[in-house]
């Protein structure tokens, strides 16, 4: 049965800090580099129709570091454009509100850039797995490089669910996920997995 992996990039110094990082081209640390280095003995022997990755250095570079080879950059898997909550953590936006504030059921302000609701992030998802799933009826695995929040909705637009249900699917930096099908029926077949959860080591 075909599989859809999402990888969600390494470590950045904003990715640590919670700093939100949308258009912001930064790159990934050197933690990050070690971090996805050790991931890539559990892609050994996996072979992709259809390898697509976000245009963000960050995320080309985790393909590169994976072994990926010819990866085609997907504009539509770029992250969620924060506007002008771009660079803050949700501490001080929630801080400058004067209340809790959440990503997923709040709006951003633009910026810099105009930022995007949940729904234009969404329509880029949905694009993206268009692309994916006649690949995947072919009987071939695709895999995705991308970015949390973004990848997070994808998720939950591949398990036919609101977008906003990608706020139940927290996904570390550097790390695995596998989406399929269970009797016709498209499902989570493993979630967020990383090195250190896994004990692998770097090669």
């Amino acid at each position: 049965m075909s599989e859809l992996t999402l990888i969600r990039h390494g470590e950045t110094e904003w990715s640590a800090s919670g700093q939100h990082t949308g258009v912001t081209d930064i790159g990934l640390t050197s933690a990050g580099e070690h971090q996805v280095g050790r991931l890539r003995p559990l892609l050994d022997g996996l072979r992709f129709g259809l390898v697509l990755t976000s245009p963000m250095v960050r995320a080309r570079r985790t393909a590169e570091l994976l072994g990926l080879t010819d990866p085609e950059v997907e504009p539509d898997l770029a992250e969620w454009d924060y506007g002008g909550y771009e660079g803050r953590t949700t501490d001080e936006i929630s801080a400058e509100v004067g209340r809790p504030w959440r990503v997923w059921t709040d709006p951003v302000p633009a910026g810099a850039t105009p930022g995007e609701t949940i729904q234009q992030v969404a329509q880029r998802a949905d694009r993206v797995l268009a692309r994916a799933r006649p690949v995947l009826a072919q009987g071939q695995d695709v895999a995705l490089v991308g970015h949390g929040h973004g990848l997070r909705v994808l998720a939950a637009r591949w398990l036919r669910l609101d977008p906003q249900a990608g706020a139940l699917l927290g996904l570390s930096a550097g790390s695995l996920s596998g989406l399929g099908y269970e009797h016709d029926r498209p499902v989570i077949l493993y979630w967020s997995l990383s090195a250190d959860r896994l004990g692998t080591s770097s090669r």
